[in-house]
């Protein structure tokens, strides 16, 4: 079975690890309802930003979208939902430029991440469609690298918060996103921005922001140009990432849809999974 050469290592499935490590962060911004513009009488382009980001400590759950390019993998749209307690997600993605192996669905459930990557995948998995990623089976001694898998778990909306880094963020007037009315902010910020900002958080939010810092690293990229829309209830809406990498231009917008509402994920049939752990388990003993 062409199992780690085939359907874990190209197209779909490549593609939805990639798109994980990047429209990933931990848990932060969110999208609240709301009507009119976000940005409170004298309150300044920084403080609008920051009243955003503190107001992400209630969230529970996310409903988003992702759209944008991604280095290294071309053209993508995902559209997903996550709770945060307990943690599961399911994301449906799709990359383009892959052609017919370009569709792929993710679960995160009970701390297991399941990939289906379709009727190609499924040819090189004895006619199975789920791959199962055990993180905890699998371990670092498995010869394995799993950190990519573990950005599964961190929430999109984390990214938005990093433009309270920025030196200098600007207004730039007032737009219509999703049905919301919403005060859109601008600003570019470095890494070194970024690194300076982890100074004084708490541990659980300094570690997750740090596996998105270095995931920018690996890629190569030194600033970031980021645009935020802040809707009325002081709750990020959408937010949009620019960057220049070594492996190519990232840019990519993340929409949130909805908040707080329940989040059902349900792990595939066993019969029609492949356990990772196990193949690797028994290619071992061979």
């Amino acid at each position: 079975m062409k199992l780690v050469r085939g359907a874990a290592g190209r197209g779909a499935v490549g593609a939805a690890l990639a798109a994980l490590v990047l429209s990933a962060g931990a848990v932060s911004c969110s999208q609240g309802g709301g009507g009119g513009g976000s940005e409170e009488p004298k309150m300044t382009p920084a403080a609008a930003v920051a009243k955003a980001a503190k107001n992400t400590e209630e969230i529970t759950s996310l409903h988003y979208r992702m759209t944008g390019t991604v280095p290294g993998t071309g053209k993508v749209r995902a559209e997903a939902e996550m709770s945060m307690k307990p943690l599961a997600m399911t994301m449906n993605m799709t990359a383009p430029d892959k052609g017919a192996d370009g569709k792929v669905e993710i679960r995160l459930v009970d701390n297991v991440m399941y990939i289906d990557g379709g009727a190609e995948a499924a040819k090189e998995m004895d006619g199975k469609h789920w791959l199962k990623f055990d993180m905890a089976a699998m371990g670092a001694d498995k010869g394995l690298n799993t950190d990519q898998f573990g950005q599964a778990n961190q929430n999109p909306a984390q990214e938005s918060t990093f433009l309270t880094s920025s030196k200098k963020v600007k207004k730039v007037g007032t737009e219509t996103v999703g049905g919301a009315k919403t005060t859109h902010y601008t600003g570019t910020l470095t890494l070194d921005d970024l690194r300076d900002s982890l100074k004084g958080k708490d541990k659980a939010t300094r570690d997750q922001q740090e596996k998105s810092l270095e995931a920018y690293e690996k890629m190569g990229a030194t600033t970031i140009d980021m645009d935020m829309w802040i809707d009325g209830a002081d709750h990020t809406k959408q937010f949009r990432m620019r960057s220049d990498t070594d492996e190519g231009r990232l840019d990519t917008t993340i929409t949130f849809l909805d908040l707080n509402k329940p989040v059902t994920v349900t792990a595939p049939p066993a019969k029609d999974t492949v356990d990772l752990a196990e193949m690797m388990k028994e290619a071992d003993q061979s």
